[in-house]
C-alpha cells in the first residue's frame, strides 16, 4: 500500500511540475502572407535568473513592473502547405520550464534540413531580474530594462542592449553591437561588426575584428581594439587604451592617461589629463591639449599643444618625415631639446627668445642639421622634438 501511494505521489509531483513548466501555454498555427506561422504563448512564475538557449531565431527580452515571466514565440516556415509546415514546427521543440530560481526557455531543432525562415522569441520579465543569459546560434539579441546582469551570445546576429543595471558580456560572430545605457562594466566582442556605446558607467573592454568603434561616454575608462576600422571616443572619465590595425583614431576629452596605436591611420586628441602615448605607422598626429606626451609616426606631421594642467612628465615628439608644430601655453615650464637630422632647406622656428637655435654644415651644398635648446619659465620636464626631414616650430599658445 505504501509503495502504491509513493508511486501515486510521484505522478502528482510530475503533473505539478509539468503544470509549472508552461502555465497557460497555448499554440496556434496560421497562414501569414507567403509563410506559415506557429505562435506559442505562455507564462512562468517569477524567477531571479532567465536562461534562453535557441538553435535559431532572434530573442527580445523586455523588463517591466510585472511579476511573472510571459513569452510569445513565433516560428515561420516557407513550407508548401500547412501539413509540411506543421511537421517542421514539430521538429523545432519549444520548452519553457522553471528550475529553482532559474527560468529556462529553449528552442531545440531536432530535424535535418528545413524551410524555417525565421524564429522570434519575445520575453517579458520583471525588471528586478538578477541575470538574463541569452544564447542563439544565429539570430539577433535585444535586451532592455533589466536591473541585473546580461550575458548575450549570438553566432552572427546583431546585439542591442539598453537600460541595464549590472555588468554586460556580449559576443557575436560578425554583426554589430549597440549599447545604450549600462551601469556596470562591459565586455564586448564581435568578429567583424561595428560597436557603438552611448553611455557606459562602468569600465569598457570592446573588440571588433574589422568594424569601427564609437564610445560616446565612458565614466571609468576603456580598452578598445579594432582589427582595421576607425575608433571614435567623445568623452572618457578614466584611463583610455585604443588600438586599430589601420584605421583613424579620433578622441575627445579624456580625464586619465591615454595609449593610442594605429598601424597606418591618423590620430587626433582633443584633451587629456594624464600622460599620452601615441603611435602610428604612417599618419598624422594631432594632440590639442596635453601636459605630457610621447608621440611617434613613421611618416607624417605632428601637432601638439602643451598646457600646464594635468600630469607633468618628460615628452617626446618624433617623425621620420614630416613637420612638427608645438604650441606652448604661457605658464608651462619645460626644457626644450629639438633637432632636424637632414634639413635640406627645412629649419627650426621659435616664438620664444629662451630657445636658442643653431645649425651645422655651413653654406656648402648638401644636408644641414638644426638643433634647438632652451628653458621656458625656468625649465621643467624635458620635451624632445626630432624629425629626420621637416620643419620644427615652437609657437606661443593663446592660453
Amino acid at each position: 500500500m505504501v509503495k502504491k501511494y509513493s508511486q501515486f505521489a510521484g505522478v502528482l509531483v510530475a503533473v505539478a511540475l509539468l503544470a509549472s513548466i508552461a502555465s497557460g501555454q497555448q499554440t496556434r498555427v496560421y497562414h501569414d502572407g507567403d509563410s506559415w506561422t506557429e505562435e506559442v504563448t505562455g507564462s512562468l512564475s517569477a524567477a531571479r535568473n532567465l536562461h534562453i538557449r535557441v538553435d535559431f531565431g532572434s530573442v527580445r527580452v523586455q523588463g517591466s513592473s510585472q511579476h511573472d515571466i510571459t513569452y510569445v514565440i513565433r516560428t515561420r516556415s516557407y513550407g508548401s502547405d500547412e501539413k509540411q509546415a506543421r511537421r517542421e514546427f514539430e521538429a523545432y521543440k519549444i520548452n519553457a520550464s522553471a528550475h529553482g530560481d532559474t527560468a529556462l526557455i529553449e528552442g531545440d531543432w531536432q530535424g535535418h534540413r528545413h524551410n524555417l525562415c525565421s524564429g522570434e522569441f519575445v520575453i517579458n520579465v520583471p525588471r528586478n531580474l538578477d541575470l538574463a543569459k541569452i544564447e542563439t546560434s544565429g539570430g539577433g539579441v535585444t535586451v532592455n530594462g533589466i536591473a541585473g546582469r546580461v550575458e548575450a551570445e549570438s553566432g552572427g546576429g546583431k546585439i542591442q542592449l539598453d537600460d541595464i543595471g549590472g555588468t554586460v558580456t556580449a559576443q557575436t560572430g560578425g554583426d554589430s553591437i549597440e549599447i545604450g545605457t549600462v551601469n556596470g562594466d562591459l565586455r564586448l566582442e564581435t568578429g567583424g561588426g561595428r560597436i557603438n556605446i552611448a553611455n557606459a558607467k562602468g569600465k569598457v573592454n570592446a573588440t571588433t575584428g574589422g568594424g569601427y568603434i564609437v564610445l560616446v561616454f565612458g565614466a571609468q575608462g576603456a580598452t578598445l581594439e579594432a582589427g582595421g576600422g576607425n575608433i571614435d571616443v567623445k568623452k572618457c572619465g578614466g584611463k583610455l587604451k585604443v588600438s586599430t590595425g589601420g584605421g583613424n583614431i579620433e578622441l575627445g576629452d579624456v580625464s586619465g592617461p591615454v595609449e593610442i596605436e594605429t598601424g597606418g591611420g591618423s590620430i587626433r586628441l582633443g584633451w587629456a589629463k594624464g600622460v599620452v602615448r601615441a603611435q602610428t605607422g604612417a599618419g598624422r598626429i594631432e594632440l590639442n591639449g596635453v601636459s605630457s606626451a610621447h608621440a611617434e609616426t613613421g611618416a607624417g606631421g605632428i601637432l601638439a599643444k602643451f598646457i600646464s594642467s594635468g600630469e607633468r612628465a618628460d615628452s617626446v615628439l618624433e617623425t621620420s618625415a614630416g613637420d612638427i608644430v608645438v604650441y606652448i601655453a604661457p605658464d608651462v615650464a619645460m626644457t626644450i631639446r629639438a633637432s632636424i637630422d637632414l634639413a635640406n632647406g627645412h629649419k627650426i622656428q621659435s616664438d620664444f627668445s629662451d630657445i636658442r637655435v643653431t645649425s651645422e654644415g655651413g653654406d656648402w651644398p648638401g644636408p644641414k642639421s638644426f638643433t634647438a635648446e632652451g628653458k621656458l619659465n625656468g625649465g621643467g620636464p624635458t620635451l624632445k622634438v626630432r624629425t629626420t626631414t621637416g620643419d620644427i616650430k615652437f609657437l606661443r599658445a593663446s592660453r
